[in-house]
């Protein structure tokens, strides 16, 4: 139970902090691509939600993978548009003023708060592994 509470709370964290980045993006205004803006809609929106859903579930591991999957995709996604590729995305290319503080601000705690849950989708993963040997 505590690995479903412990998910929740990284898929709420990790929804409040691209929300606010992703304001940012229409605010400054930096756009995605249609590609880009599936996957975000997807990997980084959907996927967690019903991750966290599952983890309250008997479908707990099924929730676990995906927790880990979208978190992990999520990971390589912001590193990649934010911090790899210069674009538009790229931290260095936005002002720090206005809404330019939010977009760095939040590109930086989304790498934090998505590493956290690749680290909690790992740690739910070994715990439900290790339920599985114990029966």
């Amino acid at each position: 139970m505590k690995i479903a509470q412990y998910g929740t709370v990284i898929v709420v964290l990790h929804a409040i902090a691209n929300g606010l980045h992703g304001l940012a993006h229409i605010e400054i205004p930096v756009a995605l691509s249609v590609l880009q803006s599936s996957f975000v809609a997807i990997v980084t929106f959907l996927i967690p939600i019903i991750a966290a859903v599952l983890l309250w579930t008997q479908f707990y591991r099924l929730g676990s993978w995906l927790l880990l999957g979208s978190m992990a995709g999520s990971l390589l996604f912001a590193i990649y548009n934010h911090l790899l590729v210069i674009s538009p995305d790229h931290v260095s290319q936005v002002a720090f003023a206005g809404w330019g503080m939010l977009f760095q601000v939040t590109a930086i705690l989304i790498l934090i708060v998505n590493g956290f849950g690749c680290w909690v989708g790992i740690g739910a993963l070994k715990t439900t592994t290790q339920q599985e040997q114990v029966l």
